[in-house]
C-alpha cells in the first residue's frame, strides 16, 4: 500500500500516451501512474474520451485502484466554471472528496510569433490553461480545505527564458505561477500546500517531432544540463507524488523547475 491509499487526485490532461519503448509519453499520464503506484483513485480529465478510457484500463488494472473519466475541455465561448463544476461534482460523488489537484491541463499553436499570433490562438493557449486552472482551483478549494490538501501548478521555461515563438503559451504559463502564488498565500491558513513544477519532459509529441523534424529538432530543443529530458513518469511524475507529502508542507509556495530530473528552486 501507497501513502496515499485512499486519498483521491484530480489530474487535468491525463490520457494515456506513450513513448516508442513502452514508457509514459505525457506528463499528465505519467503523474496518474505515479500516482496511481501510491494507491490513489484518480480522476482523470481531457478532451479526448478515447486516451481517457484507455488510461483508465490500463491504471485500473495494473494498479487495483479505481479510475473516474471525465471529458472535459475549458474554452473560449463555453460554460466553463459549468464544465468544472461537474468534474469537481462527480468526483465528490464518486470517492467522497478531494485530496490533491494537479492542473496539468495545456494546450497551444507554439511556433507561431507574437506578430502573427491570432485572437483565437491566444485564447486556446489562455483559456485551457490559466483560465483553467483558476476555475479548478476555485471549485476545488473548500474540498482541499476540508481535507487540508495540495495544489500542483505547471508552468514551463517558455515564460521564464522568453521561448521565441511561444507568446500565447509562454503568457498562461506566468499567469499560472502568479496565481499559484497568490493562492500559496491565501490558502496557507487553511493547510492547503500549493506548488508550481516547470517541467522539461520527454513525451510522445517531442518524440514525434525529434522523428518527423530532426533538424529543427536539433535547432530549436536543447538538452538539459543533466544531459537527459525528464521522464513524465519517474521524475516529473514523482515530484508530484512527493509534493502531496505532508513532509513538503514546508515547501508551499515554490517554484521547482525540472531540469532533466534536477530540480533547482530559481
Amino acid at each position: 500500500m501507497g501513502f496515499l491509499t485512499g486519498k483521491t487526485a484530480i489530474i487535468t490532461g491525463a490520457g494515456r500516451a506513450v513513448l516508442s519503448d513502452g514508457r509514459c509519453g505525457s506528463i499528465g499520464y505519467g503523474i496518474a501512474t505515479a500516482y496511481a503506484k501510491e494507491g490513489a483513485n484518480l480522476v482523470i480529465t481531457g478532451r479526448n474520451g478515447k486516451k481517457l478510457e484507455d488510461a483508465k484500463e490500463e491504471l485500473e488494472r495494473l494498479y487495483g485502484i479505481r479510475v473516474l473519466t471525465v471529458q472535459a475541455d475549458v474554452s473560449a465561448g463555453a460554460d466553463n466554471q459549468a464544465v468544472v463544476q461537474k468534474v469537481v461534482d462527480l468526483a465528490v460523488e464518486t470517492f467522497g472528496g478531494i485530496d490533491v489537484l494537479i492542473n496539468n491541463a495545456q494546450a497551444s499553436a507554439s511556433g507561431v510569433t507574437l506578430a502573427d499570433h491570432t485572437t483565437e490562438q491566444f485564447d486556446l493557449a489562455v483559456y485551457s490553461g490559466l483560465y483553467a486552472a483558476f476555475y479548478y482551483m476555485k471549485a476545488c478549494y473548500p474540498h482541499l480545505a476540508k481535507s487540508k490538501g495540495s495544489v500542483v501548478n505547471f508552468a514551463s521555461g517558455a515564460g521564464l527564458f522568453g521561448n521565441f515563438g511561444q507568446c500565447a503559451y509562454a503568457a498562461a504559463k506566468e499567469g499560472i505561477r502568479g496565481l499559484t502564488r497568490v493562492a500559496a498565500t491565501e490558502w496557507a491558513k487553511d493547510g492547503i500546500n500549493v506548488n508550481i513544477v516547470c517541467p522539461l519532459a520527454w513525451t510522445a509529441q517531442l518524440e514525434q517531432f525529434s522523428n518527423a523534424y530532426p533538424d529543427a529538432f536539433k535547432a530549436n530543443v536543447h538538452t538539459p544540463p543533466a544531459g537527459h529530458f525528464g521522464d513524465a513518469e519517474l521524475e516529473i511524475g514523482r515530484v508530484c507524488v512527493q509534493l502531496a507529502s505532508p513532509d513538503f508542507k514546508y515547501m508551499t509556495g515554490e517554484t521547482l523547475t525540472l531540469e532533466g530530473g534536477l530540480g533547482q528552486r530559481p
